[in-house]
């Protein structure tokens, strides 16, 4: 399937470090790529030291995913890993080790996860973990698939689907699985992506998941605890012909500036890659080819994806990896690749894109591509990432021209909420135009992001209002920020920091 990646910062020194999920050796097949998962300390000075060993973070299992987030709000981020077998909880233990507590902690499901979250969905103050399964899969039963006589990976409908699973935070360093409790239990979805987001704005956060050729879900959180699926009424559950898809990745964000979370699916060859508009009233549209992005992905198939600003010009453009799963599949398609280019989706405004290929050598690799990492690992103020390839190197996309606009970085930390502030919403209003994003954990696909929310400001040298409206509904307000730097707000007592 291949893996995704994270930026974090482990060691809490105010720059971002990379964790690379590897795959090691299935039981009875070696490989030749195998290797344990992967810790990269930044030095601070665009170089980076393995501290895997040191860390203790290097994971032997068949490793998918991960998300990261401070879920016993110590003040240091954790990490979950997905694998093909048991998931991994790393504690953060502050010295610069973690430790592996996901038996204690209650969340060591063996099944084969795909992409993960934190996200506090009930605003108790506690990040609670939702983890995508793909199929109900064991090598003992594995089947033999064949395209024109060839042997080929099998369609994921040749398994039976398998449950999610939704975990609360006890609050004391357990979980508990409440899928049924919730409404979340659907035994015959296949996840590989998920996004958390407030897309309705009625303070709590709802869900997404990206199936893979199944129905996706909409979770809608009705704010006692529970979930009403709502993929139909709101008009993201299919195709816009109707068809169930290959969902990957998946991600939410405001791309037409108008306050409320679009939503964007990436899907196999020959399929679109979707993009819903929000429409309000919980109601989505499927814009797919009047914004440009459908039809340039049909001849790729996509994984990772982020709504992001790589150009900090005040809208958020759109990156996808893409990568087939077929390594043969040139000996009987004629229009595919197993290697394939990734893309950035330029907004041009008025809700439409084009496809920037002009943007250096980071975007004319052609590799297998899986999950991507988004966030600004070395502080100039614009968004870097963090590819991880199937069956190669990763790759780390530095981007040198994003600051030549203006730009804010904003780190928050709860104290009433949880402390990574996942869930909190940041509106910034620079002239007559008002941004809004969120801190989301574990979107995209099987990848981690930077927990700081960074905006492309334009022009503008001051940010006039900002506005915080943290997980738990406190509403915060600020004014007159310089442009260009990072800022740290404390939920309850105000801007602290200014780099």
């Amino acid at each position: 399937m291949g893996s995704g990646a994270a930026f974090w910062d482990y060691d809490n020194d105010d720059d971002l470090d990379v964790y690379l999920v590897n795959a090691a050796d299935l039981p009875g097949i070696s490989s030749p790529t195998a290797a344990t998962n992967a810790l990269y300390r930044n030095n601070g000075n665009g170089a980076f030291t393995d501290v895997t060993a040191q860390a203790g973070v290097g994971d032997t299992g068949y490793g998918v995913g991960c998300a990261v987030g401070d879920y016993d709000n110590d003040g240091f981020v954790d990490l979950y890993v997905t694998n093909f077998g048991a998931n991994v909880l790393y504690h953060n233990n502050g010295d610069g080790t973690l430790t592996n507590v996901a038996a204690a902690a209650g969340v060591a499901d063996n099944r084969w996860g795909a992409s993960c979250a934190f996200a506090d969905y009930d605003r108790d103050g506690y990040l609670d973990l939702y983890v995508t399964n793909y199929v109900a899969y064991s090598i003992e039963a594995e089947k033999v698939c064949q395209v024109r006589n060839l042997t080929t990976y099998c369609d994921p409908r040749a398994y039976p689907g398998t449950a999610d699973i939704l975990y609360h935070n006890n609050g004391d360093g357990t979980f508990d699985d409440v899928t049924r409790a919730a409404g979340v239990y659907y035994p015959q979805g296949r996840g590989l992506g998920v996004a958390f987001s407030d897309y309705d704005d009625d303070g709590d956060l709802d869900f997404y998941v990206a199936n893979d050729a199944t129905q996706n879900f909409l979770y809608h959180n009705n704010g006692d605890g529970t979930f009403s699926e709502s993929s139909l009424l709101a008009g993201v559950g299919f195709s816009e012909d109707g068809r169930a898809e290959s969902g990957m990745g998946t991600d939410f964000g405001d791309y037409d500036n108008d306050g409320r979370f679009d939503l964007i699916v990436t899907n196999f060859q020959n399929e679109l890659n979707t993009l819903y508009h929000n429409d309000g009233a919980g109601l989505f549209s499927d814009v797919s080819y009047a914004s440009g992005i459908g039809e340039v992905s049909l001849r790729f198939l996509g994984w990772g994806v982020s709504f992001f600003d790589y150009d900090n010009d005040g809208d958020q453009d759109v990156f996808v990896t893409n990568g087939h799963v077929h390594d043969n599949i040139e000996r009987f398609d004629d229009i595919g690749s197993y290697a394939q280019l990734n893309h950035i989706y330029c907004n041009e405004g008025q809700g439409r894109f084009t496809v920037t290929s002009d943007l250096g050598t980071g975007l004319q690799l052609c590799k297998v591509g899986r999950g991507a990492a988004f966030g600004d690992y070395d502080n100039d103020g614009d968004i870097d990432i963090l590819i991880s390839n199937s069956n190669q190197t990763a790759d780390l996309l530095r981007n040198d021209g994003g600051n030549q606009n203006h730009w804010l970085l904003v780190q928050l930390i709860g104290t009433e909420s949880n402390r990574s502030a996942i869930g909190a919403r940041v509106t910034v209003v620079v002239g007559e135009i008002s941004l809004v994003d969120e801190v989301r954990s574990g979107n995209g696909f099987a990848s981690g992001h930077d927990l700081r929310l960074h905006f492309g400001l334009g022009t503008h040298v001051t940010v006039d209002q900002l506005h915080v409206r943290w997980p738990n509904g406190l509403e915060e307000h600020f004014g007159d920020i310089a442009a260009d730097c990072r800022i740290v707000i404390m939920e309850g007592k105000g801007l602290r920091k200014r780099r």
